[in-house]
């Protein structure tokens, strides 16, 4: 069973803990690590977003963040990004490749599978710019069916017209775009 630290709106734990369901039922502020896997083409950026397994318990078959997953209780976030990104992708990354960007807040309630989903995080994101082929990577099956590049401006569009494809958090996007120093157009 995972378990999570409670923690504020700034993602400070606050010295109690919950299990994964609970948190989930209830709607309790807990953490996660999101790492975007990012590579500049031809003077534009692009990003790695997997294809969430359809087994999920949340936005199953949707495009998503590189790597994102739950800080478990007494861990931090930066090896939580680390772990998740090797278990995710195989991508094994040093403390020094992944770049902090920043937090953002998601809050949320939704029925997956016939059961109410409330989601209420503090997200870490990082990015990993190091070079990353698709032939090398090596998927978790339980998490992921996939995985692919996508430009980021038009990921930016699809999220904008709220295409049910992606499940990216738009907020996710938006600290990325900023520690790249990108401006999203419409």
């Amino acid at each position: 069973m995972e378990i999570f630290d409670i923690c504020d709106e700034n993602g400070i734990p606050t010295g109690k803990t919950i299990s994964r369901k609970e948190a989930h039922r209830l709607g309790v502020c807990h953490r996660t690590a999101h790492v975007w896997v990012v590579r500049e083409r031809s003077g534009r950026y692009e990003v790695l977003l997997q294809k969430r397994s359809r087994n999920k318990d949340s936005f199953p078959g949707c495009l998503d963040t590189s790597s994102a997953g739950h800080i478990t209780a007494g861990d931090e976030p930066l090896p939580s990004a680390m772990r998740e990104l090797f278990e995710e992708l195989g991508i094994k990354a040093q403390p020094e490749e992944l770049a902090f960007a920043g937090t953002f807040h998601i809050q949320y309630e939704e029925n997956f599978h016939g059961e109410m989903f409330r989601d209420n995080e503090v997200a870490f994101v990082y990015v990993y710019s190091q070079p990353v082929e698709l032939s090398e990577l090596i998927l978790q099956e339980e998490e992921l069916e996939g995985a692919g590049w996508y430009d980021l401006q038009d990921t930016y569009v699809q999220l904008k017209a709220q295409n049910p494809l992606y499940c990216v958090p738009m907020e996710g996007l938006l600290t990325l775009a900023g520690k790249l120093k990108v401006t999203l157009c419409p």
